[in-house]
């Protein structure tokens, strides 16, 4: 029996996410030119880049396939292959069986880090596959606690990138493993398959902790000031909060 083997970063962000810095063409370049199959944009309550990048996967000979990562009444979760933007801070089961109503794959990203709106343990009762390995945490501490939890449950184990620019694309991977499929035929629903069965192999590497304090610092700030925008987090005191965290872990890491 012949095996097929892809590669796929299943979480990465455009200039479309608030906290996204490139165009969806750079990321698919970066992809193609790293040795990927493909990335799913999951853009921060937004589809519209994802769109347009699964659209213009192929002309990068990447296989092209859409998402977003939506908040949650309790967190975020991936949707992987919708083509269309879930509901915003619904219940965490209906939003997960909306995205399989409409054939995508529910991805817990990041669970339990609360400071990046992870799913907490006592609400993850329900998903089709769990981010077991992210680059932008800190220490191996989360993304151990994912695996194993992942592992005690059940759940299909990815890993990703979550990229918010071109050289972080690929940090992270999922490598899934095809029986009898030709190369020549695959696309996104033959991906989503393979997820949904856990046919997957975890590959990559932890950013340096000093990027990933910064990459929170700046985040924190801009985040705070997103979601004090659009309403998902009240005043602006979480705001100013957010901004003052991200100044000082700013400050601490800068050379003096």
């Amino acid at each position: 029996m012949s095996q097929t083997t892809i590669r796929i970063d299943p979480h990465v962000h455009s200039e479309g996410s608030y906290d996204g810095h490139d165009p969806v063409e750079l990321l698919l370049e970066q992809a193609a030119e790293i040795g990927l199959d493909g990335i799913v944009v999951t853009d921060h309550d937004v589809i519209h880049e994802s769109l347009r990048a699964a659209e213009l996967a192929p002309d990068y000979g990447l296989i092209g396939i859409p998402g977003v990562e939506v908040s949650t009444d309790v967190g975020h979760l991936l949707a992987i292959g919708v083509s269309e933007m879930p509901p915003r801070r619904a219940p965490l089961d209906e939003t997960v069986q909306w995205v399989r109503d409409h054939g995508g794959v529910a991805v817990v990203p990041h669970p339990f880090q609360r400071s990046r709106h992870g799913i907490p343990r006592r609400h993850l009762v329900d998903c089709d596959a769990i981010e077991v390995f992210n680059s932008w945490l800190f220490t191996g501490f989360r993304n151990r606690r994912a695996r194993r939890f992942a592992a005690d449950h059940g759940y299909p184990a990815l890993a990703a990138s979550d990229a918010h620019s071109v050289p972080h694309v690929g940090r992270a991977f999922t490598e899934l493993v095809l029986d009898d499929v030709d190369r020549s035929s695959l696309d996104g629903d033959t991906v989503l398959g393979a997820m949904r069965n856990g046919s997957t192999r975890m590959l990559g590497r932890r950013q340096p902790i000093p990027a990933s304090a910064r990459h929170y610092a700046v985040g924190s700030a801009r985040k705070s000031g997103y979601y004090a925008k659009v309403g998902a987090l009240k005043g602006q005191a979480v705001a100013r909060a957010g901004l003052l965290r991200g100044a000082q872990l700013l400050a601490e890491l800068s050379p003096r």
